[in-house]
């Protein structure tokens, strides 16, 4: 799927691309498979503002996704492939045997007319679900579980697969799209292919108004404010803040490690970002 460019014929058109929608089907998104979603406005549960750049946007309704693929040794077609406003990768309508319809992340190069399957009886092709112990090393995977039965929560966002590096004992060795060596029960499931929508990270957005439509609100630099609002505001002229780059509140950044999982430690053999001997 290509992005489609604009003639410059308005300022904000020269740099405005979006994704071509040719692919995707012409019918109404299923409604029994869709629900209200509220916007926070950046808000928590206190009505705090916690997130100033975050604000207004379109409306959306939120498509029930399959994450699970619990509907085992259960063959569906492909009816439809859509846009989902909710996530960067198309989802795929698929209709069961048994007349159950759900949603599931689409992989690149399926259409509808396709079959797709879960279950350690599946195919192996990709859109079919199968326990990581049952897939051959080396080919791509994306909606990997971490828990057994919890769903995929790993690799979803567009044009994104994990590489199935190796087996080991009860775990797979799976290498992240951040370069991150990790540890994965060969018990969990895990979706065969590479998620749709590679181009998402060719469209350019071209002028501000558009990000308001994506829940954007402007965003001022710190050294721009006044000492009131930013830590790293003040100053005459053009000054740097006199510290260290940090946020509003004052939690530093560039290069500050933020994980703070302590429970999940051991399942990471290599962290992101560190160069690989031999590689």
């Amino acid at each position: 799927m290509a992005t489609k460019k604009f003639n410059s014929y308005t300022p904000s058109r020269r740099y405005y691309s979006v994704a071509d929608f040719s692919e995707l089907s012409k019918k109404a998104p299923e409604k029994s498979l869709m629900k209200g979603k509220r916007n926070t406005g950046g808000r928590n549960v206190y009505g705090r503002n916690t997130n100033i750049n975050m604000g207004g946007g379109h409306k959306r309704s939120y498509r029930e996704i399959d994450f699970r693929r619990d509907k085992h040794g259960i063959a569906g077609t492909v009816t439809a492939l859509e846009y989902d406003p909710n996530r960067t990768a198309r989802i795929a309508l698929v209709q069961y045997v048994d007349g159950e319809k759900r949603y599931m992340v689409a992989p690149q190069g399926l259409k509808a007319g396709d079959t797709v399957m879960s279950g350690p009886q599946a195919e192996i092709k990709p859109g079919n679900a199968l326990p990581l112990k049952l897939i051959p090393v080396g080919l791509p995977v994306y909606n990997v579980e971490c828990k057994p039965g919890r769903g995929g929560q790993l690799v979803r966002s567009a044009g994104n697969s994990a590489q199935f590096v190796a087996k080991e004992g009860d775990y797979a060795l799976l290498r992240m799209p951040s370069s991150e060596m990790r540890k994965i029960l060969l018990e969990c499931f895990a979706t065969i292919g590479e998620v749709s929508n590679p181009d998402h990270a060719n469209i350019e957005i071209g002028k501000a108004g558009r990000s308001r439509w994506m829940n954007r609100r402007p965003h001022n630099r710190g050294v721009t404010k006044n000492p009131v609002d930013h830590p790293m505001g003040g100053g005459q002229g053009k000054t740097s803040g006199g510290r260290h780059p940090c946020s509003r509140t004052g939690q530093k950044a560039k290069g500050l490690k933020t994980r703070n999982n302590k429970r999940t430690n051991k399942f990471i053999v290599r962290r992101r970002g560190k160069a690989q001997v031999g590689a």
